[in-house]
């Protein structure tokens, strides 16, 4: 868990959380993000193309609002996903109840649901639980903590990360907030595009037009989110929202440095922090794939060895198979001279121009792939492409998790 002092909160946001009895744990499942008033937004969504209803009404909902969000209203234990008009009307069902409560247009509202994929969604259960959600509503870091653990599946920990900003000249600097929080465990190999399932809420107090919060986003996005994978799977509900609120009163133009800093190191945190829980995870890898004839080649080489089940098992079982990873280069797709290929775990060398090392050190490798987090570097020798990746092992317990995860 992030350091939660209040001063870390972004202003002009206030959260609340209740249990509606969509879970059938009766954990509070039920989380509220309310401006003080309509937030500048920019979301990216899932690519694939089965997608759920609220995905569906949120674009609807920026695009009539040209980029505004009131309300952002987060369900847990149904994705209300694959259930056909139903599902739309559940969605919008709520959002209007949410704009009776709070005072502002149906199209403010902004809907997200996680859970079990085509199972009508109760929207009666969440409409009822408005008031006392309403109720508990507050800008401390308490009732922030409370909205991110309402919105958790097989997540054990909720996901926060906050940073802050200082813009101006000596002695006329003045403070700009970052904060976020989130969800994800299984299904993760978010593909966003201007994009368990994973949902993130970035908020800041800012002055940005929507437009420039969207290029924000597209690019701190395709350094954080769009660099990890648990399983493989991408899911139909994938969100990333980001609000700016401006009660700083701090204008943020196009293209400054510092606030592109502090989104990246908030987004990039909250990447991590998914893949360290992902489910049944014992091992995090950083994959740091260069000498790619292209980064869209380095992407390639990363994801076809984070999505091997052969290499992944290996790597539960900290077995320093290395030429499971040199036939998942060989299948991705990127250009590659096979008789060029490095490849280091840490700083021990595995494989060199593309055969064993003369050092390679079996025992050694072993015990690095023991530690709950190691590094694996492949160098191809092809150009300057380059990419960092971050993924994990598969285990049995993933498949304990998810052989009966809808019963």
């Amino acid at each position: 868990m992030s350091d939660l002092s209040p001063f870390l909160i972004p202003r002009g946001f206030r959260f609340g959380a209740a249990k509606a009895g969509v879970k059938a744990s009766g954990r509070a499942d039920f989380a509220l993000i309310v401006a003080d008033a309509p937030a500048s937004a920019a979301a990216a969504f899932t690519t694939n193309r089965v997608i759920a209803a609220p995905l569906i009404v949120d674009k609807e909902h920026l695009r009539a609002t040209g980029g505004k969000v009131r309300v952002v209203a987060i369900n847990a234990g149904n994705a209300n996903c694959a259930a056909g008009q139903a599902g739309l009307d559940a969605a919008r069902a709520t959002c209007a109840a949410a704009a009776q409560t709070f005072h502002c247009r149906t199209e403010e509202v902004f809907p997200s649901s996680t859970g079990v994929i085509g199972v009508p969604l109760p929207a009666g259960k969440l409409i009822d639980a408005l008031p006392e959600a309403a109720a508990v509503l507050g800008a401390e870091s308490e009732r922030f903590m409370e909205a991110a653990q309402a919105i958790l599946t097989t997540d054990t920990v909720e996901k926060t990360a906050f940073a802050r900003v200082e813009v101006g000249g000596t002695g006329k600097t003045r403070e700009i907030r970052v904060a976020a929080f989130g969800k994800g465990s299984g299904m993760i190999h978010p593909q966003l595009v201007p994009h368990a399932t994973m949902l993130v809420y970035v908020l800041t107090d800012a002055a940005l037009e929507p437009a420039d919060l969207d290029r924000y986003l597209r690019a701190a996005i395709e350094r954080s989110f769009n660099r990890i994978s648990v399983d493989g799977d991408t899911s139909t509900n994938d969100t990333v929202l980001l609000l700016a609120s401006a009660a700083s009163g701090v204008t943020v133009g196009a293209g400054e440095p510092a606030f592109a800093a502090a989104l990246d190191q908030v987004c990039a945190s909250m990447a991590k922090q998914i893949v360290a829980d992902g489910e049944g995870v014992s091992h995090v890898v950083e994959l740091r794939i260069d000498g790619a004839a292209s980064d869209a080649d380095a992407l390639r080489v990363a994801k076809a060895i984070a999505h091997s089940p052969l290499v992944k098992t290996a790597w539960a079982g900290c077995d320093p198979n290395w030429g499971r990873l040199i036939a998942a280069i060989g299948y991705s797709g990127a250009q590659i001279d096979p008789g060029r290929i490095d490849i280091s775990f840490g700083s021990l060398a595995i494989c060199r121009n593309g055969g064993r090392a003369a050092e390679f050190d079996e025992a050694a490798a072993h015990s690095y792939l023991e530690r709950p987090e190691f590094t694996i570097s492949i160098q191809l020798h092809q150009s300057g492409g380059s990419c960092v990746f971050w993924t994990t092992d598969l285990t049995a317990q993933y498949i304990h998790i998810n052989s009966d995860y809808s019963t």
